[in-house]
């Protein structure tokens, strides 16, 4: 009896899997975006999907299409315009072509049969046809392209040696490949060519939206379960340095969502710069340093009443405790303003979602004898509430546990600052 060979039979299986009717239960949404507020126009969205660990930036008009590649991307393909793949299967490299309606970054993804993303490449491109060349290992793929104004999906199967190297590489022409037969062009129909960004999703991971307008940033974070328009109510946050901040709502706070790192009061006043170790010992008055890129404060600088943007403020520890309390208590609250991840944190983080978008960082802090401790493992930041003549309360997060701890310090500490809106 003839042998059979093993890698056809198990490409023949992939095959089968991957170019399957679409099942009828597969999960494809779309999100658009709009603008209240300080602006009404969203120029481009960052999404990060913090479930996954993955990222897109949506850009402006665009709107976001969520699936759970690659078994319902047959439904969101339309027979309106051609990708041409050559060969397909791929055996050492393929050339994949395509008509850009409009010049401007494009992204490209490939995605293998369980959604994990291979391999990506960002190019600006103009308008017209246009091609890459990609290699990846033996298997099945998806591929997203997605431009300004237009977003293509099609499928791709590779014979390739298992060990090749995931590359993408833009051409200047397919018409210069001349040793492809163009026999062995495959036409792959495609999505519509309105304006959509493409992104892998499983039901119930938990995304992270920050739409961008201007100078103004404003972050929102969900679990989709249905198509939706996702307002951004931007807000004005800009220091006395002209430094402009991303902000959430948690709640009905409206809060900073990165650190304060302005080096003037909101007057224009410069803050008093101190490096050296004695000197910040035996401060009793404001000052600042720099540490891991990083600005901490002195409660002195706090107290002024000048540090915080123009219609905001450092919050009071009534304040902290709020958003504490909305939070599910102090057991429960880090983990939910913790950054998810060991990108910053050391292991194990434990109970980083960030579902709030606050996204606290472990920058450490100063302590009075001028020595930075613990940056990685926790973060501290300042309330504007004193607790005596010489302690102030402030707020910690510590790697190792998902609460949000209360406690008061020295006022000759430098710790960080997050700001609130006034209300």
């Amino acid at each position: 009896m003839k042998k059979i060979d093993v890698s056809i039979f198990i490409i023949a299986i992939v095959l089968f899997m991957f170019f399957a009717p679409f099942n009828s239960f597969a999960l494809n949404y779309t999100i658009n975006f709009s603008g209240a507020g300080a602006s009404s126009i969203v120029d481009s969205v960052i999404v990060q999907n913090l479930t996954q660990g993955t990222t897109v930036i949506v850009p402006a008009g665009n709107g976001l299409y969520l699936s759970d590649i690659p078994n319902s991307i047959d439904q969101h393909i339309k027979n309106e315009q051609l990708v041409r793949i050559c060969p397909n299967p791929l055996r050492d490299k393929s050339i994949v072509s395509f008509f850009a309606n409009q010049s401007g970054n494009t992204q490209i993804k490939v995605f293998g049969i369980g959604g994990i993303m291979i391999v990506e490449k960002y190019k600006t491109l103009y308008v017209g046809d246009n091609s890459f060349q990609i290699s990846v290992p033996k298997g099945a793929y998806a591929i997203s392209i997605a431009g300004n104004g237009y977003s293509y999906a099609a499928k791709m199967i590779s014979q390739a040696s298992a060990n090749s190297k995931p590359e993408i590489d833009f051409l200047e022409n397919i018409e210069n490949e001349t040793s492809i037969s163009t026999k062995s062009i495959v036409s792959v129909p495609l999505r519509s060519s309105s304006a959509t960004t493409f992104m892998i999703y499983t039901q119930g991971d938990r995304l992270l939206f920050k739409g961008i307008s201007g100078n103004n940033s404003k972050i929102v974070t969900d679990i989709p379960i249905q198509s939706k328009t996702i307002t951004f109510n931007f807000v004005d946050c800009t220091d006395g340095d002209g430094n402009h901040y991303a902000v959430v709502q948690i709640g009905n706070q409206i809060w900073m969502a990165e650190n304060l790192k302005t080096t003037k009061y909101n007057n224009g006043t410069s803050i008093p710069y101190v490096t050296d170790r004695a000197p910040w010992l035996a401060l009793s008055t404001p000052g600042y340093c720099w540490h891991n890129n990083e600005v901490k404060y002195n409660w002195y600088t706090v107290n002024t009443g000048n540090l915080a943007p123009t219609g905001w403020h450092v919050p009071t520890d009534a304040e902290w405790t709020s958003l504490i309390i909305y939070l599910g208590g102090e057991s429960v609250a880090g983990g939910k303003l913790k950054e998810a991840g060991t990108l910053h944190w050391a292991s194990p983080n434990t109970g980083a979602t960030n579902e709030t978008g606050f996204t606290g960082l472990p920058g450490g802090l100063r302590g009075p004898n001028g020595t930075f401790y613990a940056t990685g493992l926790d973060g501290y930041w300042w309330s504007s509430t004193q607790y005596n003549t010489n302690y102030a309360w402030f707020r910690n997060l510590h790697y190792y546990y998902s609460s949000a701890n209360t406690n008061y310090n020295y006022k000759q500490y430098g710790l960080s600052v997050r700001c609130v809106q006034d209300n």
